[in-house]
């Protein structure tokens, strides 16, 4: 609560000093900022140059500034897309002026967020895309990457499920790795983040609140991501927050309450339909097993969920300081019974200047504390199980949830658990706290302004706690008499850049050169405490051989660009970057990633520079490298030796001693790198009435990190994490933005995004063999069995299945599999690759309909050439699984109606099932008030939005959108209705 108290002291303290310093009134500078048809523009800019004062406009595009002194001033309009205008008027009490702004073509001149410095998005060499708040997704969002799903060519964002706070997977052009991480890098304000897992939290990116976001840019070729270098392979997302502007203190408030409930469940046989199979196909013992209930486990288990998601900001400047400070609540409970978040959050930037301007100083601090109750997911899968003819409670031992028992009253160990009491019986809460910051200096030498120093200092801290009680009595830890653990684990990530920026135009060879040289420090730690493990019952399970274990790395790097521009026409320019990693060992400790690029701003051409129907043509080229160190240990290049846990001891004598294991290690690993190829297009017309891009490339990654098997004896496992193998990404993107309608009272906006991308493994093995191929990934119900391999000339995480054969009437046979080689005989030669679980095809398409204060909106997402294996019906829907012969009965998925399978068939390619999907993510209202009177600075906005509408799919499971392409146990994504409220004045 500490951070609370904080967070009110210092809104006190701003808003007391805010009307403290307010001066009398000597005049007004009043008037409407409109665009080309004389619409008002809401939310455009009107600064007094040289007095730091300033306003926004109101919903109708009125501004008025006050205080001002009486006499000649210069005023500035600017929006975001359109040109700013500069005009001078005498203030004289009462004074009115008015703005009209042109469009600036697809915002060519807009200045976007750039590796280490910023850059006009017409001079742009790479391939970047840029989303700001106005286009974001709205409605129940809790975590920033949900803001951006569907917005963006060739980023693909899938939900990992319905919890409370989960995260996404988050893919750039495809993944470009096996057993290293596929994530983007993904920096905020300038601080990068290490990636890794919370403890305490469902997602560590949920500790950021998405209210405090302003943009995302979208770093997607090596030229735009090589001066990452190592940590860039797969992608650069950089998040930019809000800040203060200079002018009167504004206040913002906003409520989101949203009620969640479930779109879908898993179909399985009703209580009936388990009887009437039982009395058909069951023996006398099994049809006795029969309850009288009709249970609908998954109706026990989920509930519809409200949520409520409140935020305050204040900004302004004080004393010619741009300050913000933010503040917000959220209490999201989950479909799953018991499942919640709450989390608070506080934040406070800063940004004054020094030395008439020549220092520019931001001071960015960010703070959350949640509270986790994470409900037992294990419910899910066995509320998809259960005998739905059993009821929920029964007299027993185990706390009244009923369970299946043998003859003398012992637990079935081969049943599933009562779905409720799985729930009900398990506490596990989570506590996630982080705070992460830092102050940025621009230095532009009096002597010499063109040369800018700027450092970088920042942090990343968090710890994440919790524990976890299940009592004696219960089902599901009965054998152990309960559970009492506890963790803890604290990160510290920090940073220090420093790089110098000289920018200079050279008028007599029409031409600039733009250079950059930099330094950076990067530490991370983990520290992760060991506790002893307890039943429920006090009696001790485990205890740790050490208190705490520190897992830490550190990057070391140097960093350069240089950008020429001739004729404003002609851009050329390079990277560099060098990295030393300590996850490498000194021979191969060092990578270095060069990149690039030429544009060639053809609409500038004299031949083009005055079309009636073009406004803007540009051609990108660019070429790089970037590199792969994360997802993999900090030491696998070294011996590691690991010790026995304590009830693990060896005897010599009297005594017991700890013995100490090798771990397979590789002197020789190093960088993962990738080479990339882009050629990009983009084009406007009609004065920027239609824009988008094109791009096209192509990625090779070469020495991959992977975990491949190794001859017996020749290390310290059968498993080794060593560079072998090449793979490769090769696609094109578009987007096309049209302005159909833009007029007084209506304007329609629409976005359309394609992705086409095939990745595929090229090599795996030192030695070319045809037949070699690594796991990469099993299915439940069959210990031991792998489903998906990486192998050559295929797509990573490939099902291998066996080819099924069906009847005259299409129902397919069981254990029947064609022979693929010809030999007479089916056996393991005859699997075969027969699809993957990566889309080929990702699109997004968002419009936006505006009648006057009125705006229609929605967010569509498609996926084509997605597959998914059905492990639910490959694992339930069989007759086995119902008349158990374990003494039990089990509901079963309906497929079951559809095969008539006794026993399960897991290879079968008839599982894998086409996921091709078309979804609305977001439908919205929204209503603008504008001003709440004829005087009033306070404006109103109503907003209803609707989440994941509709799914249309031919894959009749749960949901056709599943990241590993195997859907079994599923917390199922809600269908959401949210009210808002956004309050400024």
């Amino acid at each position: 609560m500490k951070l609370f108290y904080i967070m009110r002291y210092c809104l006190f303290f701003v808003l007391t000093l805010s009307i403290l310093t307010a001066q009398a009134q000597t005049g007004t500078v009043s008037g409407k900022v409109v665009d080309e048809t004389g619409f008002g523009l809401p939310g455009a800019s009107v600064l007094i140059k040289g007095l730091g004062k300033s306003s926004m406009t109101d919903g109708n595009g009125n501004y008025k500034i006050t205080g001002v002194a009486n006499g000649p001033v210069s005023l500035t309009a600017s929006y975001i897309g359109y040109t700013s205008i500069e005009s001078a008027v005498t203030v004289s009490g009462n004074t009115v002026l008015d703005f009209s702004l042109k469009p600036d073509a697809q915002n060519l001149n807009e200045v976007v967020v750039i590796g280490y410095g910023t850059a006009q998005k017409k001079d742009l060499t790479g391939s970047i895309t840029t989303v700001s708040s106005k286009d974001f997704q709205a409605g129940n969002i809790t975590s920033p990457e949900q803001l951006i799903s569907g917005k963006v060519a060739g980023v693909s964002i899938t939900s990992n499920g319905g919890q409370p706070g989960s995260g996404s997977t988050i893919r750039v052009r495809g993944g470009a790795s096996l057993n290293a991480s596929n994530d983007p890098l993904i920096v905020i304000d300038g601080i990068p983040f290490s990636g890794n897992k919370i403890a305490g939290s469902a997602n560590a990116l949920s500790l950021v609140n998405p209210n405090d976001i302003e943009t995302f840019t979208i770093l997607k070729d090596a030229n735009a991501t090589a001066i990452y270098g190592s940590r860039a392979s797969n992608g650069v997302i950089l998040i930019t927050t809000k800040k203060g502007k200079s002018g009167e203190p504004r206040i913002d408030f906003s409520t989101v309450n949203s009620y969640a409930t479930v779109a879908k469940k898993v179909d399985v046989l009703s209580g009936d339909q388990i009887r009437e199979y039982v009395n058909a196909h069951g023996t006398p013992e099994q049809i006795s097993l029969l309850g009288s209930a009709s249970t609908d486990w998954q109706d026990v288990i989920f509930n519809n969920a409200f949520t409520t998601d409140n935020n305050l900001s204040i900004s302004g400047s004080f004393k010619d300081i741009p300050y913000r400070v933010s503040a917000g609540y959220l209490d999201q409970k989950g479909l799953l019974i018991t499942d919640r978040l709450k989390r608070a959050s506080g934040g406070i930037t800063i940004n004054p200047t020094f030395f008439d301007k020549h220092l520019k100083v931001d001071l960015n601090l960010k703070g959350t504390i949640s509270e986790s109750r994470f409900a037992n997911q294990d419910a899910v899968g066995a509320a998809i199980q259960f005998d739905p003819t059993q009821s929920i409670y029964a007299n027993n031992q185990f706390g009244g949830y009923y369970e299946w028992v043998g003859s003398t009253g012992q637990l079935n160990p081969n049943a599933p658990r009562n779905p409720l009491g799985l729930i009900e019986q398990k506490n596990n809460t989570g506590y996630a706290d982080r705070s992460f910051g830092n102050m940025r200096l621009d230095y532009s030498f009096h002597f010499l302004p063109e040369l800018h120093a700027n450092a970088n200092v920042g942090y990343d801290v968090s710890k994440g706690y919790g524990k976890t009680l299940i009592p004696a009595y219960a089902a599901q830890k009965f054998a152990n008499l309960g559970e009492s653990t506890q963790y803890e684990e604290v990160q510290h990530n920090k940073l220090v850049e420093f790089y110098l920026n000289y920018s200079k135009d050279l008028k007599g060879i029409n031409s600039n050169i733009n250079a950059t040289a930099g330094y950076g420090f990067y530490d991370n730690a983990v520290k992760t405490y060991n506790f002893t493990a307890y039943n429920a019952i006090g009696g001790i399970q485990t205890t740790p051989v050490f208190p705490y274990d520190v897992q830490q790395n550190r990057l070391l790097s140097y960093y350069g660009r240089l950008v020429y521009t001739l004729a404003d026409k002609y851009i050329l320019s390079g990277t560099m970057r060098a990295d030393g990693s300590s996850k490498f060992s000194e021979a191969g400790r060092w990578g270095y990633f060069p990149s690039a690029g030429f544009t060639w701003r053809a609409i500038d051409e004299s031949f083009l520079k005055d079309s009636k129907v073009l406004s803007d043509l540009k051609l990108r080229l660019s070429y790089g490298i970037t590199g792969q160190q994360d997802g993999i240990s900090n030491y696998s290049y070294m011996p590691n030796y690991y010790s026995s846990v304590n009830e693990a001891q060896y005897q010599i004598g009297d005594k017991f001693y700890h013995f100490f294991s090798p771990l397979a290690y590789d002197k020789d690993l190093k960088w993962e790198t990738s080479e990339t190829y882009n050629a990009g297009l983009d084009y406007g017309f009609f004065n920027g009435r239609v824009f988008g891009s094109v791009d096209v490339y192509y990625k090779k990654t070469k020495d991959l990190l992977s975990t491949v098997p190794i001859p017996v004896g020749t290390n310290f496992s059968n498993l080794l994490l060593t560079n072998v193998g090449n793979m490769e990404n090769k696609g094109i993107e578009a987007s096309i933005n049209v302005a159909l309608i833009k007029s007084n009272d209506i304007n329609w906006d629409m976005g359309f995004n394609v992705t086409y991308n095939k990745n595929k493994v090229t090599n795996l093995s030192l030695n070319p063999d045809p037949n070699f191929k690594i796991g990469a990934g099993n299915i439940t119900g069959a210990t031991g069995t792998t489903l998906k391999w990486n192998a050559a000339n295929y797509n990573p995480a490939a099902f291998f299945v066996y080819k099924q054969v069906y009847d005259t009437n299409g129902k397919p046979l069981e254990g029947v599999y064609e022979d693929l080689n010809g030999d007479g005989v089916v056996t393991e030669q005859d699997r075969y690759f027969y699809h993957a679980p990566a889309p080929k095809y990702i699109m997004g398409f968002t419009t936006s309909f505006n009648y006057k204060k009125w705006t229609l909106s929605t967010v569509l997402r498609a996926n084509l050439g997605n597959y998914i294996y059905d492990n639910v019906s490959s694992n339930f829907g069989v007759d086995r699984n119902v008349l158990s012969p374990s003494g039990l009965i089990n509901n079963a998925a309906v497929d079951l109606m559809n095969t008539g399978f006794s026993n399960n068939q897991y290879l079968s390619d008839y599982y894998i099932r086409n996921a091709s999907f078309l979804k609305m993510d977001n439908a919205g209202l929204a209503y603008n008030f504008g001003p709440l009177g004829p005087n009033s600075k306070a404006t109103l906005r109503i907003t209803a939005n609707v989440q994941n509408v509709f799914v249309i799919s031919d894959y009749k499971g749960l949901d056709p959108e599943i990241g590993s392409g195997v859907d079994y146990n599923l917390y199922p994504r809600p269908r959401t209705y949210s009210l808002g409220l956004n309050l400024g004045f």
